[in-house]
């Protein structure tokens, strides 16, 4: 999964990502079964994104994600302050705090659409605003506005100032877009400011996946484990990576770590499948030749 650097929780799921890897691949944490299962569900559409050889351009969650999204909280928390500050922004649209917060509770309820609008707004009377910025862009690669969210996290940071969480978002905006190399570039200087720091360092593995290039995506996503404390998300995409390359009991064995045995299982069979499904597609159709000589 791609993920929002930004966000207390370092990863977003690849399945946005992918799909948005995917972005992101999204990823959510596994502290719980139901968000294990989420976090399953977005490895599952990033395996199909990836092992199909395509790139889709959804936004996830994603990702991862975009790993674009909020912290995680429970749901009903989320409800609560959408809800809270929404009725305070009704009083008054002119208070940034407050329409920050009702952005970032709209765009964890999946309420893309108003949460840009909202940003949008909040964006044109802060013109210079980099927090701002940066909300209002990750918000539009959300909803998949990728050219714009690169233009306005463009403007969320200088040259002479560089924001890593930033440059880490615009390679994730980059690759939603199918420019690998570019948004490679983005981690790789994101990575200088941050070294090894392990969102970067997951966007940029899944980010050498979508290249095809799976060694150096399987030796990235290992560094980006080895750091501590470990992002479960991390490994779940280092799964990924080491099934795609057909090593499918290492990989079930890594996803072990974070998922029940039976979803582990589950995600590596379901990549075997699709793995097997694309084998099938690119072999060569044979010619059944009938006895009036019709094919």
């Amino acid at each position: 999964m791609l993920t929002d650097p930004a966000a207390s929780a370092p990863l977003a799921p690849f399945a946005a990502g992918l799909g948005s890897i995917i972005a992101a691949i999204a990823m959510r944490s596994t502290r719980s079964r139901s968000a294990r299962l989420l976090a399953s569900a977005a490895l599952l559409a990033a395996i199909a994104a990836i092992a199909a050889g395509c790139q889709t351009t959804q936004s996830s969650q994603t990702t991862g994600s975009l790993p674009l999204a909020p912290a995680d909280r429970p749901d009903a928390d989320w409800r609560r302050d959408v809800e809270v500050y929404g009725q305070q922004y009704r009083a008054d649209p002119s208070n940034l705090d407050v329409a920050l917060r009702y952005a970032q509770a709209l765009r964890a309820t999946g309420q893309r659409a108003q949460a840009v609008a909202i940003l949008e707004r909040a964006s044109i009377g802060n013109p210079h605003n980099k927090t701002v910025l940066g909300e209002y862009g990750r918000a539009l690669a959300e909803a998949g506005d990728y050219q714009q969210a690169f233009d306005v996290l463009d403007r969320a940071h200088t040259p002479d100032q560089p924001d890593w969480r930033i440059l880490s978002a615009q390679g994730a905006v980059l690759d939603q877009m199918g420019r690998h190399a570019e948004a490679q570039r983005y981690y790789l200087t994101a990575l200088k400011i941050v070294p090894e720091e392990p969102s970067v360092l997951s966007n940029l593995g899944l980010s050498y996946a979508l290249s095809h290039d799976l060694p150096n995506a399987e030796a990235t996503l290992r560094r980006a484990a080895a750091q501590r404390p470990v992002d479960p998300r991390v490994r779940q995409n280092l799964a990924l990576v080491v099934g795609l390359q057909g090593r499918f009991a290492e990989a079930e064995d890594i996803a072990r770590a974070d998922l029940p045995p039976d979803q582990a299982a589950a995600n590596v069979a379901y990549l075997r499948q699709m793995l097997a499904r694309r084998s099938d597609l690119q072999k060569p159709k044979q010619t059944v030749r009938r006895g009036d000589g019709s094919t």
